[in-house]
């Protein structure tokens, strides 16, 4: 069974950093795309950012030039490292990957991270 857990969700102020990392195991063949997701309290769940396996790099209008994400293949992992932190970046933070069991993808979420920005 394949598990996606990501960590370093916390509280920071305003114009801090946080770096996420998300893992995944269990019976992996090959991981395609990984990419962060966000939801704050009364709106829908929304990309952040998204690296595919070979590197190719998509990020939301709002994040560009703060947010960096990267993974390590290796490791099955995937990082996103949040800079200049503003508090309407206040969301739980989901991972998702589309994972290769065999010869089928499929498609795992995290459990998710909160991250709280205070002004």
């Amino acid at each position: 069974q394949v598990q996606l857990v990501e960590s370093g969700g916390d509280l920071v102020q305003a114009g801090g950093s946080l770096r996420l990392s998300c893992a995944a195991s269990g019976n992996i063949f090959g991981i395609n795309a990984m990419g962060w997701y966000r939801q704050a309290p009364g709106k829908q769940r929304e990309l952040v950012a998204a690296i595919t396996s070979g590197g190719y790099l998509n990020y939301a209008a709002f994040v560009k030039g703060r947010f960096t994400i990267s993974r390590d293949n290796a490791k099955n992992t995937v990082y996103l490292q949040m800079n200049s932190l503003k508090p309407e970046d206040t969301a739980v933070y989901y991972c998702n990957a589309g994972i290769v069991e065999g010869t089928v993808e499929h498609e795992y979420w995290g459990q998710g991270t909160q991250v709280t920005v205070s002004s």
